[in-house]
C-alpha cells in the first residue's frame, strides 16, 4: 500500500518494486480490489454522491488495480505510489487501446499536499497551488505505513472542501489477524490491520468529520497453518494453508466544507 509515508520507502518498497511484474498475477490481490471497487460505488451511491465528475486521489495505488475499477465511474484519476516499479508497471498497462484514459500516473512519496509532482489547480499555472481532490482513496494500503496520523494530515490536506476519503483495509480483529501475510512477508508490514475504534478516533483527532470505520465486507484468504510454512518466498505450494475469514473496513471521513 507506504514523516507519514516516507515509512513506505523504508518499510518494503524494495520489496513492491521486485513484486510488481507479478502482482496482477495474483488472486487475491485482484479479489480484493473487485470488492473494495463494489463497496465503494454501493457506499458513494447511498451518500447520494454524484461521481461522474469527481476528482480522486488514489493513494497506494500499486499496478492499478482498483484505479482501473473505478476509473469508469469517475471523471479522473490521479494514482500514485512511491514503488516507481508498480508505477511502472501500470504505466504499460494504460497504453493499451483499451486502457482507461482517465488515470494520471504518479511515482511519489506523498509527504506535502502542495508537491510539485500532483497536478496544479490551475493547467494555466504549472507552478502554482496543487489541485484538491473530491475523493481520496486506498486499498490495503494503511496496514504498511507506520505513522498513519502523519499521513491522513496529508490526506486532509489533499481534499477540496467538503471531500471525502474512503479507506480500505482488512480488520485487526486480535492476534489472528497476524495471519493475513506470510511469515516471510512481514517486511513494510507495520500493524496487523486497522482497529475500527482506533482508526475512527485517529481520523476525528487529525480533524476529520462525519468519521465512521466499520467492517464492510468479508473475505477468504489462504493462510499458513504455522508460522514460515510457505517458505522463504511465501509461496504456496499444494497441499499447505488453510482457509480463513478476514473483515474488511471501510474508514470514512469528509473535510469541513
Amino acid at each position: 500500500m507506504a514523516s507519514a509515508v516516507s515509512n513506505l520507502r523504508a518499510s518494503g518498497n524494495e520489496r513492491f518494486n521486485k513484486e510488481a511484474e507479478s502482482w496482477d498475477s495474483r488472486p487475491f490481490v485482484k479479489e480484493a480490489s473487485r470488492d473494495a471497487q463494489k463497496v465503494l460505488v454501493e457506499k458513494l451511491q447511498s451518500l447520494n454522491q454524484q461521481t461522474s465528475k469527481a476528482q480522486v486521489l488514489e493513494i497506494g495505488c500499486g499496478t492499478g488495480i482498483l484505479s482501473f475499477l473505478m476509473a469508469p465511474h469517475v471523471e479522473r484519476i490521479v494514482a500514485i505510489d512511491a514503488a516507481q516499479g508498480m508505477i511502472d508497471v501500470l504505466e504499460k498497462k494504460l497504453k493499451a487501446s483499451d486502457a482507461p484514459k482517465n488515470i494520471m500516473p504518479v511515482a511519489v512519496l506523498l509527504e506535502d499536499p502542495e508537491d510539485p509532482q500532483l497536478p496544479p489547480a490551475d493547467p494555466a499555472k504549472p507552478d502554482g497551488p496543487r489541485q484538491k481532490f473530491d475523493l481520496i482513496l486506498s486499498h490495503l494500503v494503511l496496514h504498511h505505513i507506520p505513522d498513519l496520523e502523519a499521513v491522513l494530515h496529508t490526506m486532509l490536506g489533499c481534499l477540496a472542501p467538503s471531500g471525502r476519503v474512503m479507506l480500505t483495509d482488512f480488520e485487526d480483529f486480535g492476534s489472528e489477524a497476524r495471519r493475513f501475510h506470510p511469515e516471510s512477508k512481514m517486511d513494510g508490514v507495520a500493524r496487523h490491520g486497522i482497529a475500527a475504534a482506533w482508526m475512527a478516533e485517529l481520523m476525528e483527532k487529525v480533524g476529520f468529520v462525519n468519521v465512521g470505520v466499520r467492517p464492510e465486507w468479508t473475505m477468504t484468504k489462504t493462510v499458513e497453518k504455522f508460522a514460515g510454512e510457505f517458505g522463504e518466498k511465501g509461496q504456496m505450494q499444494e497441499g499447505q494453508g488453510e482457509k480463513m475469514e478476514f473483515p474488511f473496513v471501510v474508514c470514512y471521513g469528509e473535510r469541513a466544507g
